[in-house]
């Protein structure tokens, strides 16, 4: 196992790699039961994107740790979901089927332009002040998910500043106040909505402080291992503040039978008709095909782009060496190459079991910091997500209060990359800033992207230096525009 991920090399042990394992998924297990609540309102049933949920966490991580060597975790995407729920099937009117289709399309297409070198050149377009930009952006992005999982803040919007709202199962029925709770899937505000600090008499709130703390007062004595052992804190003092519900946990076979059973539904469920044998059955719609399969592409393609420089760089699990290599060798032969390459398959894995797009997480930047640099960090977690199909209730039992401690924190340590950025040089702040801060405000790390590299294009087009950008980067501004008119005309 040593030699297989060259621990002495890269300066880790078995234990920390396998502390580290745990880390990551402890802070992302929560997918396995938010993805499919958010693609069950398509019809598709719930325990078979559960299962096909965990399967495409499980394969993709272990391809990542055992193909390229490097600790990052994939799953489901959060935002890529919900894009595939209420706008791919309640807004363009696909059947669940066909949006598995346009899924396992994109990850093709992703998986072309790897092997093409098109993504890694879109890597070496990117100017370094932009990605220290991404990175720091990212520790931005992962603190705010902390801070609002840990309920820390709430939200008003009166109800003139309301646009639109609409039920779990997507239909625009009006609802009596007292069906809300159980109704209501969601409600879309302009931007009057005001931030406030929460007054912590909730328990999960004060469980999740307590966390905090307990995990900023170990690494403040560089105690080992201080994130986990502050999740599980938190794990075990959310039992008596009743967060932790100990009556979930049950075994019973009759309920894996039916999952497996639920999950022959959606397997190969894209090749059907309807799927692949519908989607480009009508000619007036293949464009709206070619639309989403190009939102779907641009919006994965860039999550993981920014993740793997955002946390890749500022931890050095992507070294100078290895990024030289990215640009001059042939085939796989940098770590980049091979993550790059493992980020795209297990897409159209996914895909084929069942679930909307498998990117890498974020939230593998907790167990990089926990001191996972090999691809065994990936496959202590890989294999604790197959556990979860037996014994998913107990790894249900730890709470978003208590990982959400762990992503404020890690948000803390990534944003020293923003030290990296001339902020008094305000041609290099301004993309720097929208880069980073959008990410956060808009939950997609894509969108901070693009507001990144449309104002740098801008500003060096002002002022007479546009030959110092990147082609690239050029043509990465103008399809990002174009999916934003689009968006537009669409009202999406």
């Amino acid at each position: 196992m040593k030699k297989l991920f060259d621990l002495k090399g890269h300066g880790t042990t078995v234990g920390t790699e396998v502390l580290a394992g745990f880390t990551t998924f402890f802070t992302m297990v929560y997918i396995i039961f938010v993805n499919p609540n958010i693609l069950s309102a398509t019809g598709m049933p719930w325990q078979g994107v559960f299962l096909a949920t965990i399967i495409a966490a499980a394969v993709g991580t272990l391809v990542m740790g055992l193909f390229a060597n490097v600790p990052y975790a994939l799953a489901p995407g959060m935002g890529l979901n919900a894009f595939f729920t209420f706008t791919v099937c309640f807004a363009f009117g696909f059947k669940w089927q066909e949006a598995l289709a346009l899924v396992f399309i994109c990850g093709l297409i992703n998986v072309a332009i790897t092997v093409t070198k098109v993504r890694k050149q879109i890597i070496k377009s990117i100017p370094s002040s932009l990605q220290h930009a991404i990175s720091g952006g990212i520790g931005v992005f992962i603190a705010y998910i902390g801070i609002k999982e840990a309920n820390f803040l709430k939200f008003t919007s009166e109800a003139p500043n309301i646009l639109s709202a609409w039920t779990k199962f997507g239909a625009p029925d009006p609802l009596a106040a007292a069906d809300l709770t159980n109704n209501l899937g969601g409600v879309v505000t302009n931007g009057n909505i005001i931030p406030a600090l929460a007054n912590f008499s909730s328990p999960g709130s004060l469980v999740a402080l307590i966390g905090l703390v307990i995990i900023i007062v170990l690494m403040v004595l560089k105690v080992k291992g201080a994130i986990l052992i502050g999740v599980l804190s938190a794990t075990l003092i959310g039992i008596p503040f009743g967060v932790v519900n100990l009556s979930a946990v049950s075994i019973n076979p009759e309920s894996w039978s039916k999952a497996f059973a639920d999950l022959g539904v959606t397997f190969g469920a894209l090749f059907g008709n309807p799927g692949f044998g519908s989607l480009f059955a009508d000619p007036a719609r293949i464009p709206l095909v070619i639309i989403t399969i190009f939102a779907f592409s641009l919006s994965d393609t860039f999550d993981t782009i920014g993740t793997f420089i955002g946390t890749g760089r500022a931890t050095g699990i992507f070294s100078d060496a290895d990024m030289k290599a990215l640009e001059n060798s042939k085939g796989f032969k940098s770590k980049m190459d091979r993550a790059l390459f493992a980020d795209s398959v297990a897409t159209s894995i996914g895909a084929l079991f069942g679930t909307s797009n498998t990117t890498t997480y974020i939230e593998s930047a907790a167990g990089i910091e926990a001191g996972g640099k090999t691809g065994l960090t990936s496959v202590v977690t890989a294999i604790l997500f197959l556990f979860c199909i037996f014994l998913a209730p107990i790894a249900g039992l730890v709470p978003a209060f208590a990982t959400a401690p762990a992503l404020i924190v890690v948000g803390i340590l990534m944003m020293g990359s923003f030290k990296q950025i001339q902020w008094d040089n305000f041609e290099e702040a301004v993309p720097a800033f929208f880069s980073a801060i959008l990410m956060a405000f808009c939950y997609n790390i894509s969108y901070g992207i693009a507001a990144g590299f449309i104002f740098y294009c801008l500003i060096k087009l002002i002022r007479g230096k546009g030959r110092e950008v990147h082609p690239i980067l050029y043509g990465a501004s103008v399809l990002f525009l174009i999916n934003f008119v689009i968006m537009a005309v669409m009202k999406i």
